[in-house]
């Protein structure tokens, strides 16, 4: 099915109507839970009763808060048991270091490639080149090719004064884009009992989303490919629209071993498979998506 994104923008009060997320503002609308993939509050004046959250919760709703600057800052994910989280737990701590560095090395690939492809669908020169640094990369990314190829795609995709460091909007939409990623992986390794903190190469203490931030990488080119084609003069500000829009890219149809299905789904299947390899199956049972273009899934299941 097509998940929704409900992206509140203007001053509201979110509450639990039996199956159905209830937003009252001039007019109420009525949402069911069982459809609704992301929530993101976007405005400062917006209440939401205690049943909306423990619907979250139910139904596996990521719900998102924003700061002043409108950007996602937290994340409710759903507290989903799991019967074995215990050993899944033990499974994330065992993981052989080779196979890890190797899973590392799958994913770094996947997403230089999928640099290269968000470059030929922007209509820009490059894709050859990152090519042949996805076929450099070894084991645990040794030689840092994820670094360079990031170095040269964003100078291709952008311009050679570009740097991600850089207060515009560009990069307010690519960081907008990045977080409701980031958030959304993050519930599906919860949904599938893994703890997100232990990551395959990210390891900080101080990232409760390490393994997040792994699986991320090769889906940051669909952000990458809508804010190239749908850029605005630096000195904007990052608009309603644009941002749920940005959210509507878990919509967008992305290619897969089991064929094109949604961002959404392409999510889930990479967290399964990544938990195949957690129960010993081999690096290759990774599966990744490749970008296509900014299709939206359309298409029931």
């Amino acid at each position: 099915m097509v998940w929704r994104s409900v992206v509140v923008s203007r001053p509201a009060k979110l509450r639990r109507e039996h199956y159905s997320l209830a937003i009252e503002q001039e007019e109420t609308a009525f949402v069911p839970f069982e459809d609704i993939a992301v929530i993101v509050l976007n405005h400062r004046e917006i209440t939401l009763t205690h049943p909306v959250l423990s619907a979250c919760g139910e139904y596996g709703i990521s719900l998102f808060a924003t700061s002043d600057t409108h950007h996602p800052n937290g994340v409710f994910l759903p507290f989903l048991t799991h019967s074995r989280a215990t050993r899944w737990l033990r499974l994330q701590l065992e993981m052989p270091r080779p196979l890890a560095k190797q899973a590392w090395a799958v994913i770094v690939r996947r997403k230089i490639a999928n640099q290269a492809a968000c470059l030929t669908l922007a209509g820009a020169e490059g894709a050859d080149r990152l090519d042949s640094y996805a076929r450099r990369v070894r084991s645990g990314d040794s030689e840092n090719m994820e670094a360079q190829a990031a170095a040269f795609y964003f100078a291709k995709l952008f311009d050679k004064n570009f740097r991600r460091g850089q207060e515009h909007w560009a990069n307010a939409a690519l960081d907008y884009g990045y977080a409701v990623l980031r958030g959304t992986i993050a519930r599906g390794l919860v949904a599938h009992g893994l703890l997100p903190s232990i990551g395959l190469y990210h390891a900080s203490e101080q990232n409760a989303f390490n393994l997040a931030d792994d699986i991320i990488e090769p889906f940051r080119p669909l952000v990458d490919l809508y804010v190239a084609k749908h850029r605005a003069p630096n000195n904007a500000e990052l608009q309603p629209a644009d941002k749920a829009a940005l959210v509507g890219l878990l919509n967008v149809d992305m290619a897969t071993p089991r064929g094109v299905m949604s961002a959404l789904d392409a999510i889930e299947h990479a967290v399964e498979s990544l938990a195949r390899i957690y129960e010993g199956g081999a690096k290759s049972a990774l599966e990744l998506p490749t970008i296509i273009g900014l299709r939206q899934h359309n298409r029931e299941m």
